[in-house]
Parts: structure tokens; C-alpha cells; sequence
């Protein structure tokens, strides 16, 4: 079985050695080079990689990609996408190989999007960017995903366990194209149910408060939009933007649909805890954490954020607890806490004051 990684790049000199030393075990390594002004190309190519340039104006995710998936070899039977500043684990191949099985066209394997500071994992989930050499095409401006296009029956998704994709981003590169490419995307499919989500997520992260609802109500009443979790994740990101507005009382409307929307994940309720703990509603944090903490698996889908993982619930409920006079339980939830955040200075505080304040009595 050959194995192809194919990427698409610019101005990433720095993560060439990286990236290449981490897909050196694929038997053909394929990179587009859209437009470096620095030395990426050249290093690329000192390292073995088969590089072509060529710039795609006007720019989009799916169009550089295909473009790039049409430059792997013809001889190839899986190609593995990745992004130069992606780091797969030592071992990737021979799992791959093991896993793949005649009649497959997709793999599935884990992905780490983010980190915390300390270097933990942050948001994790299960990716598909692993395919047949044939029968697919990338589709969508930005958060492009593979499309089936093949004659017959699409084939069926192994999963690669231990195949480990991490992602080691540059902080200052800038993420100022992904709104106008999204805002694009659900222009040319309005009724996608998955972009117009990510649109609405987009207008939240830049605080347009009134987009986001408008847009993530659209998406909630599309025929397509079944998938629970996401549906969940358009109401909190709905509840958050009522909050940013001063509207409680809707806020709290959708904290809770979303929580009777997907009671089995995490997320809606350390969401609304959190919303609680700012309206002193102490006996409210430390019910909703406590149905966030019963839930012991952690979902393989991108619904699935760093913080209710984290130290969150427990730092929520350490304080919740010493606002209503259980100073015991206060410290113990901080002490666990930190095992999340050992160099949480604040949270490190709380639990020694805790401490003390035990002593007192």
C-alpha cells in the first residue's frame, strides 16, 4: 500500500523540518506552495518533498486543495492530508497500513486541535482527512471537507487507533480570512447545515452578538440540522450572545434547551454554571457541575471543549462551596482543580486559603 501526505502551504519556513520529520515515514510527500515569499519552497524541496507553486486567486481552502490532491502521484492508494503546522506521531504509517482494509475509504484517527499553556491537551476529537487516492473532492471556501464523488457506493471509515495528529499553530498568524470565506460558503449552500453553524460560531468569536443568533437560529431551523450535539453547541453560542446583551432571562432560555437538547455532553452544563456563578447562584453551579462531572466519557467529535474537561467544573464548584459555608468540600475541589492547573496561581491561592480557613475552626 503506498501512502501519500499532501499539503498546502505559504510563508511556513519555520515548521518545514517539523513537519517533514514527522511525515517521513509516508512513501511520497506532495506540498502546493501558494505564494512563499520566504524560504519555504527550498527547504521543502532540500528535504525531499515534491513541491509545486502555483497561486489560487481568488483564495479558497477547497480549491488549493484539490488542486494540491491532483498533484499526488497516480500510483498512490491513500493520501493523508495534513497542514505544515500539523505533527503526526512516530508510528502513524505502519498503523495506518494495519487499519486500512480493502472496501475502505476514509480513516478516522485522533486529532489534538489545541493545547493549554501548560501543554496539556486541550480540544481533542477524531479526524477524517485520511482518504482513497480516488473518488473524493474537497468542498466548501474554508472548513472544507471531503465529498464522495466516486463511481458507486462510497466506501466504509476505519478507525487508526493510536494514529495521533497534533496541531501547533503559529499564535500570530491571523484568522481574518475565515469570515469572509465563511460568509461566502453559506452564500453559494445556504441550507448547509454545518457552515451556517460555523458562521454563527464566527460572529460569536467577534462579539457580533445579534449575527450570531439570527445566524445560529437559521441553523436550528434547517431540515438538515439533526445532529444533537451541534445543534446544543448553536444554542449555547445563542445563550452566551444573549448574555453579552444583558438578556438573563433568554440566556437562561437557551442554557437550557441546550442541556435538554444533548443532556449526555459536558458542555451545556459547565456553560450554564458558569453563567450562574456569575449570578451568585451558588446551589445552581453546584448542580449543574455535578451533572457535567457524572459524565465520565469524553465525546470523539469536535463538540468537545478543553474547559469542561478541565479544571473548570471542580474550580466552579470550589468556590460555590465556600460561598455556602462548606469549606471542606471547597478545599477538596480545589485540590482537584489543580491537578488540571497545577500552576494556576489563583486557583493555588483558594485552595491555601481554604486551608487556613480549616484551621480556624
Amino acid at each position: 500500500m503506498k501512502i501519500a501526505v499532501y499539503a498546502i502551504c505559504k510563508n511556513e519556513s519555520k515548521f518545514v523540518d517539523r513537519w517533514m520529520d514527522s511525515m517521513s515515514e509516508a512513501d511520497e510527500i506532495t506540498v502546493l506552495d501558494t505564494g512563499s515569499e520566504d524560504d519555504t519552497v527550498e527547504k521543502l524541496r532540500a528535504r525531499g518533498a515534491r513541491v509545486f507553486e502555483e497561486k489560487i486567486a481568488p483564495w479558497r481552502f477547497d480549491v488549493a486543495r484539490n488542486r494540491s490532491l491532483e498533484l499526488v502521484s497516480p500510483d498512490v492508494d491513500v493520501c493523508v492530508c495534513t497542514d505544515l503546522d500539523e505533527v503526526l506521531h512516530a508510528g502513524w504509517a505502519e498503523l495506518l497500513r494495519k487499519a486500512w482494509k480493502p472496501g475502505a475509504t476514509l480513516a478516522t484517527y485522533r486529532y489534538t486541535w489545541s493545547f493549554t499553556p501548560d501543554g496539556k491537551e486541550g480540544v481533542v476529537f477524531w479526524y477524517s482527512k485520511v482518504h482513497s487516492r480516488y473518488g473524493y473532492r474537497w468542498k466548501h471556501p474554508v472548513h472544507e471537507v471531503l465529498e464522495w464523488t466516486g463511481e458507486g457506493q462510497e466506501g466504509f471509515t476505519v478507525t487508526v487507533e493510536g494514529m495521533q495528529l497534533d496541531h501547533l499553530p503559529d499564535p500570530a498568524k491571523s484568522r481574518a480570512q475565515y469570515l469572509p470565506l465563511l460568509e461566502m460558503s453559506v452564500k453559494e449552500e445556504p441550507s448547509d447545515d454545518r457552515n451556517v453553524h460555523y458562521l454563527g460560531r464566527e460572529y460569536m468569536f467577534r462579539r457580533r452578538w445579534d449575527d450570531c443568533i439570527v445566524t445560529l437560529k437559521k441553523h436550528l431551523a434547517l431540515p438538515t440540522a439533526t445532529w444533537r450535539d451541534e445543534r446544543a453547541a448553536s444554542m449555547r453560542f445563542i445563550a452566551r450572545s444573549y448574555a453579552m446583551k444583558g438578556d438573563k432571562a433568554e440566556a437562561e432560555n437557551w442554557y437550557m434547551r441546550a442541556i435538554t437538547e444533548a443532556p449526555y455532553l459536558r458542555e451545556p452544563y459547565t456553560d450554564f454554571a458558569s453563567f450562574l456563578y456569575y449570578s451568585d447562584d451558588w446551589d445552581g453551579v453546584l448542580y449543574f457541575t455535578s451533572r457535567a462531572l457524572a459524565i465520565k466519557e469524553r465525546p470523539r467529535s469536535y463538540i468537545c471543549e478543553a474547559a469542561a474537561w478541565g479544571s473548570l467544573p471542580d474550580d466552579l464548584r470550589s468556590i460555590a462551596f465556600y460561598k455556602t459555608g462548606r469549606i471542606k468540600e471547597a478545599l477538596e475541589a480545589a485540590e482537584r482543580a489543580l491537578t488540571f492547573e497545577p500552576n494556576n496561581d489563583r486557583i493555588r491561592e483558594n485552595a491555601e486559603f481554604f486551608r487556613k480557613e480549616l484551621g480556624k475552626t
